[in-house]
């Protein structure tokens, strides 16, 4: 059987991954579907997509709609005539896209579902404490992560690995399992399994969009749920807590790494241990939570060592 002619969509650096592997497998890209460019930075100067930069790299034609029912975007897309399409971290697609190739449309989610449906999985699997995640491919259908499942592939998740390390290993192992199911669905082996056979009495964890205020730390959970926490958001979009100074000041500060330690104490949850040179411990029921790398409002990502050799009034501090 020949090889399937395919679109992708998505956006993401995670994407990226799927798209080279799925060329380097010989397969025919027919055309990229991305998100439109975004004004950002200082001017304001319009970026493009890393999924855009890489088709573009490649000489793929590139479309990016503002809206996906949009009558012109449709006929673009039919016109490539793809039997497949591919989806890595795109947005929901309505009815008339998922359903316009013979092969159906399918996409590629970071847990192994029905287990983590949502648009943050790797953040949090890891905030949650789990051992394992892993990687699923499924056919779009109506309804949110839910449809019928094609492949799927075991992630371990390191004691002290953070989000991004995560990101870094699944995206990888998930250009494996796209190339995968492609081959699958073209050769007519792949036989699809409905998520409702599969979620009868298992408690199903959501992955919901983290927002800001999500992101805040509750420093009167235990220190093993701080340290989950801190390293689920990390590097992005980073757990964050106000340092109040001495004087009553508010600052707010992002933290990206540190180590929880065991340990008897009577401080109050928020109080610090410090020797002001060199480390920077909160106290958590069940220890200490010690800092390794942080950003204070306004000043750039930096070691604690660093931050207190600027900082001589961090033992008049605490955090709330």
């Amino acid at each position: 059987m020949k090889k399937p002619a395919i679109v992708f969509m998505g956006t993401p650096e995670f994407a990226v991954a799927s798209i080279d592997a799925i060329l380097k497998a010989g397969y025919i890209v027919k055309g990229v579907v991305t998100s439109p460019d975004k004004p950002s930075g200082r001017g304001l100067q319009l970026h493009v997509s890393p999924v855009k930069a890489f088709a573009l790299e490649h000489h793929l034609p590139v479309l990016q709609p503002e809206k996906l029912r949009n009558p012109l975007f449709l006929e673009e897309l039919r016109s490539l005539n793809a039997d497949l399409q591919v989806v890595v971290a795109f947005r929901m697609l309505p009815e008339e896209v998922w359903s316009m190739p013979p092969m159906g449309t399918f996409n590629l989610h970071a847990s192994l579902l029905p287990q983590y449906r949502g648009a943050a999985p790797i953040n949090w699997a890891i905030i949650n404490g789990e051992k394992i995640t892993g990687l699923t491919t499924f056919l779009l259908n109506h309804e949110i992560d839910k449809g019928a499942i094609l492949f799927s592939e075991t992630v371990e998740i390191g004691e002290n690995e953070n989000a991004g390390e995560l990101h870094d290993r699944m995206m990888i192992t998930g250009a494996g399992l796209v190339t995968k199911t492609i081959e699958a669905l073209g050769s007519g082996k792949a036989k699809p399994v409905e998520q409702k056979h599969m979620a009868n009495d298992i408690l199903l964890k959501p992955a919901p969009k983290i927002s800001k205020n999500d992101c805040r730390i509750a420093w009167d959970n235990h220190g093993f749920l701080v340290h989950n926490f801190i390293r689920g958001l990390s590097p992005y979009p980073a757990a964050w807590s106000e340092l109040i100074t001495g004087k009553g000041e508010r600052l707010s500060m992002k933290i990206f790494s540190g180590m929880f330690k065991e340990k008897t104490h009577h401080l109050l949850p928020g109080m610090l241990e410090t020797d002001n040179r060199s480390y920077l411990s909160i106290a958590v029921p069940g220890g200490f939570y010690t800092i390794e790398s942080l950003q204070l409002q306004a000043k750039k990502q930096m070691k604690t060592a660093e931050f207190l050799r600027g900082f001589p009034g961090i033992a008049q501090c605490r955090f709330g």
